[in-house]
Parts: structure tokens; sequence; C-alpha cells
């Protein structure tokens, strides 16, 4: 809080101007040559900032992360922007003009929220964070919708406010949280705090949330962006009992039909590789209906069918052997078809792939993918590319 005290100054702001684009591997000559015209301490609060709006361009892009203030805790806990737009259309959509967010780190959610029209109230009980929630706010020109309060979320009176928005802590001492009652707050006053807002309430959650551990008035949303998972968000007030998985850009949403599971089939032509928003919510079986392909192995989320079909909610590899695990074999097959560039991918094999690639050492111009896997509870080899 100190440090982004000296940086709102009138010298702290040209000094930021002035390092914004330091090599980190020059930082202590910068430092060095900066502190003969300025205090230390102002030097290092500049540099720190400066490597932390550096770590935050893939978060929150360039432009954005170039002017914003950051913690280190907000670079790592914060949103992804694109996500928090998602979410903020859809807020917006449904008509909330007024949320109440709780827990707001450094305000990456409110600023998405603020930039979809909806007037803000962000609330964190730490002073660094809520000083940068303020100072963000007015550097990117949203003072005058978002409002910040240093408090304890679990005191403030959300009922002037159309919907509520609670983003735990999920980071202690010692690491990730994973017992949703370890969160800070808690899970279930977060879910109170959601069940009495008048319109809807939106709970970000860590992606890994036992399907059991998800109210039944709830909907269950996860949602992945360029392929990675990045949450899960807990939503009341829209469709109690659904699932959906969302995937970024697009966005593209693939909603539970309560389908049974896919039956096991021998390997085909093709073998699909669901996105992890769609594993997470366990929603393979919608996916292997619509390709009318089936399972390799029934505890393993790989989709095989015969034919080729486009879709957004998985990756489509041509398969052209499939051969039990051996290495040995594995080794000549790839010689002898010169493969130097190859992809190890795995689900359900003991086997890393790192170990693989040295005991196989490929080589060569051309290029595979082998799938380390079970079909039908044996290990196997599958090779092919992407289709």
């Amino acid at each position: 809080m100190n440090d982004l005290a000296l940086l709102l100054t009138p010298e702290g702001r040209v000094l930021l101007d002035e390092v914004r684009d330091t090599d980190p591997a020059q930082e202590l000559t910068v430092a060095t040559r900066l502190r003969r015209e300025h205090p230390a301490e102002l030097v290092s609060a500049a540099l720190g900032q400066a490597r932390l709006r550096q770590r935050a361009v893939v978060k929150f892009g360039a432009q954005d992360a170039g002017r914003m203030f950051f913690t280190p805790n907000g670079v790592e806990q914060s949103t992804r922007a694109s996500v928090a737009a998602y979410r903020a259309r859809r807020l917006a959509e449904s008509g909330v003009t007024s949320v109440a967010d709780l827990c707001c780190g450094i305000g990456g959610d409110a600023i998405a929220l603020a930039r979809a029209g909806i007037r803000v109230l962000a609330v964190d009980r730490d002073p660094a964070a809520a000083a940068a929630a303020r100072a963000n706010a007015e550097v990117l020109g949203l003072a005058g919708l978002i409002e910040v309060r240093e408090a304890e979320v679990t005191e403030v009176d959300t009922a002037g406010y159309d919907a509520v928005f609670v983003d735990p802590a999920r980071r202690g001492g010692r690491g990730r949280i994973f017992d949703p009652e370890a969160y800070s707050p808690p899970l279930s006053w977060a879910v109170s705090a959601a069940r009495r807002a008048p319109r809807t309430a939106a709970l970000k959650i860590a992606p890994g949330i036992p399907h059991e551990a998800v109210p039944e008035d709830a909907e269950a949303e996860w949602i992945s962006d360029g392929g990675d998972v990045k949450e899960a968000v807990l939503w009341f007030g829209t469709e109690p009992g659904a699932v959906r998985a969302t995937l970024l850009p697009g966005p593209r949403t693939l909603l539970s039909r309560g389908l049974p599971d896919p039956e096991v089939r021998p390997p085909g032509r093709y073998l699909y590789e669901p996105d992890g928003a769609v594993i997470r919510a366990h929603l393979v079986a919608e996916v292997a209906e619509e390709l009318d392909g089936g399972l390799l192995d029934a505890t393993i989320a790989y989709v095989t069918a015969d034919e080729l079909r486009p879709t957004p909610y998985a990756t489509a590899y041509e398969i052209t052997d499939h051969l039990p695990f051996n290495v040995k074999k594995l080794k000549a097959l790839l010689r002898e078809r010169e493969v130097g560039n190859l992809t190890v991918k795995k689900r359900g094999s003991a086997v890393e792939p790192e170990e693989l690639r040295r005991k196989v050492k490929p080589h060569g111009p051309h290029a595979a993918t082998v799938f380390l896997t079970r079909v039908a509870g044996a290990p196997a080899m599958l090779i092919g590319h992407p289709a």
C-alpha cells in the first residue's frame, strides 16, 4: 500500500513510464542509475510494479496492464479479462444494472462489470488490494461506476444491488485450498449471500470442485479460454440444476442433457480430445453423441469415432496406428517414419511424456502425436496427427 501511494505521486508516475520496458536481467543496473536521482524506496516500488505489469499482460492485455496497478497476489489470483468480460455480459444481458463485487482484489472483475455498463460496489479487506482497485478504476476512467470499499465482505449490506459476485480467496500460506469450506469466506457463506441477491448471483470457484458440492438450486458452469480451464462459476437465479461448459473465445456453450455414459468401443479412425471445460463439466457424453462416437475406455475422456465431424468442443486427431504399450515398438515405428517432432499426450497412463521422449529419441523431418492411454482397460499407444 505504501508502494502504491509512492507510485501515484507525479514523480512516481513519471518513473513508472521510464521503467515500463525494463528487462528483468537489467534491473540492478537500472536501479543503480535511478537511485542517483530518486529515493531508493520509490525506485524499488517502480521496478516491482513494472515487473508485475509485464506478468499481467497475459491476463489483461498490454494496453490495460501497462496502466493498471497490481499486487503480487492480484496478478496471480485475478480473473483473466476475457473471462471477466464474458461473465459481465451474462449479467448485463440478464438485466442486472448493479453488482456487489465481494473479494474484488485489484478490481479485474469490477472493471469488466463497469465496462458492461454496470454500477459496482467493489469490496476487499486487504488494504493493498482495495487501494489498487481504486487506482485502477481511476486510471481506466471507470471511477464513476466503481465504488471501492475496504471492509470485511461478511459485514457488507448488499441489499441495494441487483446481483452479487463473490470470488473467495482459494490460496493460503501453504498454497491452493481445495476444501470449499476453507475458502475465505467459506463457500457456505458465499452461497447464503448469493441466495439473498434480488436478481442473480455468481460465485467464482475452483474448477476442481466436486459435482456433489454444487447446490441443487445453482447452475454450474465451467469456463475455458483458448483450451485452458480457467474457473467454475455457480450461478443463482438463472437455471437451477443446469450444467454447462463454455469455451472462449466465442463464447460457445454446451449444456448438459443428462445423457448416460457413452459405450466403450474399439478405436475408430478418429480420436477426439474434449476441451477441459467439457471434461470438468462431465459433458463428454454430449460430445460423444454429437460425434456418433464412444469411449476408448470407460474411465478415460477420449472419444473415438469413424467419421470426422467438426465440433468446437473437442480436438480431432486421425489415428494411423493402435498398438499395445511397448516402448521398443514405438521407437522402431517412429524411426521408420522419420518422426522428429513428437507430441506426447497421456490420459490414464503412468508414463511421463518427457520420459517417453528420452527413450524413443525422435529424429527426422516428420511430425506425429502419440496418445498414452488405455483401450478397454489395457495400456495402449495410439499414433496419429491433428485431423
